[in-house]
Formats: C-alpha cells, sequence, structure tokens
C-alpha cells in the first residue's frame, strides 16, 4: 500500500475520505472545547499527514493549550505532517515516525485528554480492534475523549466497535453514520472511569494493509 498516494482522496470533495475528514474536525475542535481548562494532551495514531489534527488547529480559540503527539510510520507522511504544522504555524504538534501499535512510542505522551484512533480499524483485525479498545482506557486521562472511525459496508462492525466502548468505561457522545454513499463511521466516546489497568506492554494492532 503506498500510504501517500491513498492521502490524495482527501483532496477530492466527493470522496468519502474528505466527507470523514470534516466530520472528524468538527468532532476534535468539540473535544478541545469540552476538555477541563489547562493544557490539552492530545495523541494520533496512525496520524498519517495529520490532515485532521493540522486542519483543526489553526483557528480553535484553544489552540494554544493543545500540546499534539502525531505518530505515523511512514516516514514520507510523517515528513509531509511536519511541514505541513511548520506551515500552519503550530510548533506544537509533534510528528513521531514511530510503531503506533507500541506504546512505548507515546507513553511520555499519556494520558491523553483527546485521542484519535482515525483510519485504524478498517485495516486491522477485528481481534485487534478489540484489543484496541480494551486498552484505551489505560491511554487517556479520565473523562477523555477518544474519536474513531471505521467502514459501514457489510457486515457492519460499528454496532459491535461501539458496544466494545461502552464496555471498556466509555460513554458514548456521538456516532455518525455519514451516508449511504460514504458507508462511513464516526464514533466519539468519552472515558467515564479512572484508569487502573497499566499500559499495555503488548502489540495494540498489525495492519492487514501493509
Amino acid at each position: 500500500m503506498d500510504w501517500v498516494a491513498w492521502h490524495a482522496a482527501y483532496e477530492d470533495p466527493s470522496s468519502s475520505l474528505s466527507t470523514r475528514l470534516q466530520r472528524v474536525r468538527l468532532r476534535l475542535s468539540q473535544a478541545i472545547d469540552q476538555a477541563p481548562a489547562g493544557p490539552v494532551r492530545l495523541v494520533s495514531l496512525c496520524a498519517g499527514q495529520g490532515h485532521d489534527v493540522i486542519g483543526a488547529l489553526p483557528g480553535h480559540p484553544r489552540r494554544d493549550d493543545v500540546r499534539a503527539v502525531l505518530v505515523e510510520s511512514d516516514a514520507r507522511n510523517a515528513g509531509l505532517a511536519r511541514c505541513a504544522a511548520a506551515e500552519a504555524g503550530l510548533p506544537q504538534v509533534e510528528v513521531r515516525q514511530a510503531d503506533a501499535s507500541t506504546v512505548a512510542s507515546f507513553a511520555d505522551a499519556l494520558p491523553a485528554d483527546v485521542l484519535l484512533l482515525c483510519g485504524i480499524f478498517g485495516n486491522i483485525s477485528d481481534r485487534d480492534i478489540l484489543r484496541t479498545v480494551q486498552a484505551a482506557p489505560a491511554l487517556c486521562n479520565a473523562g477523555a475523549t477518544v474519536i474513531w472511525t471505521r467502514h459501514r459496508r457489510p457486515p457492519d462492525l460499528t454496532p459491535q466497535i461501539r458496544s466494545w466502548f461502552a464496555a471498556s468505561g466509555f460513554d458514548e457522545v456521538a456516532f455518525d453514520a455519514l451516508g449511504t454513499s460514504t458507508q462511513t463511521g464516526v464514533g466519539v466516546s468519552r472515558l467515564r472511569r479512572i484508569p487502573v489497568a497499566a499500559l499495555p506492554g503488548y502489540p495494540l494492532f498489525t495492519f492487514v494493509k501493509a
């Protein structure tokens, strides 16, 4: 998979990726709005070129509160994200070229107040989705918001993912089913309990598209 070329669909306003991006940016802006006063820790896993975070922050009234770590394994995408953050005047956005499935790659940026799991669940096994959802509380502050995405093509796994988040201690804030043509889902969940688990020492997931 050429993950740089994959991003080209974001430039097409009619594409499902473009539609998803706009909704993720909206939900991210709302999550930052609702975060407690003071610094906001934002972590984005498999961040790609960072279109969601870098697109949402520049005009946000709390942009200076946010300290973001974007984790991306592809060197070209990480480089493009760094350039985009610099051009947008966002020195508080750090882009790390690292394996996002390994918590040690970003453990120093935790616990997150906002955790993005976008573009992941459609590329990993159902078992790894469950593993990642169950690990999410350990990555977050109490009250943190998790934003996640998954296509809704048959068999639609999004109802099961939503139940997995609920069972892992999250309240659902929103679930956006984006049209019949895009068949995309954007979920927003908030951690309702104080995390007690230690950070996972095992890989969270393995991409089945490489």
